[in-house]
């Protein structure tokens, strides 16, 4: 754990501030949710919680077969980071945060797919997978995160095809529902 040399008081109504600083470069924005943990030696941890990454094992087992049978590269997303993906080395995306331009896709809350000509939007900030289509994860009015068709190298090369559109779309209603359920 790594220190700030912050120090913030308790309100009276048992509430702590989290620096503007802290909030920037965590990503923390206001109603976002909290997980709260604690250990022996009376440490209070707070950690962004992410709904879709208890589902991460079946969101990767998804992702996985997307792969296998469509020939799909995929990639599951949280609001913070990749989560899942098949079709792409595991090492470059997986747990990495993910670029301004896909945040900017998920907060859109509608379909996403690339058009030829237009500019690319990539996975992450490093720019070497592009989106080919996306499709935010809702879940109870609730943005989760995103479910992209992903192609490998910093240039798209064509627009998606109806049934990779279908797939994306149809692979993150379904992570919802499991949400819901």
């Amino acid at each position: 754990m790594k220190a700030t040399g912050i120090v913030r008081r308790i309100d009276d109504l048992g509430r702590v501030v989290i620096p503007k600083e802290i909030r920037r470069t965590m990503r923390i924005k206001e109603g976002d949710p909290l997980e709260i943990f604690t250990d022996r030696e009376g440490e209070v941890i707070f950690k962004k919680y992410s709904p879709i990454g208890e589902l991460s094992a079946f969101a990767a087992q998804y992702a996985e077969t997307l792969h296998k049978i469509c020939d799909l590269s995929v990639v599951v997303c949280d609001r913070d980071a990749v989560i899942a993906c098949a079709g792409v080395p595991r090492r470059e995306l997986m747990d990495k945060g993910i670029s301004s331009g896909l945040e900017q896709v998920i907060e859109k809350r509608s379909f996403y797919q690339y058009k030829q000509g237009a500019d690319t939007v990539s996975v992450t900030e490093d720019g070497n997978h592009t989106v080919s289509c996306a499709m935010p994860i809702i879940s109870q009015g609730d943005l989760i995160g995103c479910v992209c068709s992903v192609i490998s190298g910093q240039t798209a090369d064509g627009q998606p095809g109806e049934t990779e559109i279908k797939l994306i779309q149809t692979a993150a209603n379904f992570l919802a529902r499991q949400l819901e359920s």
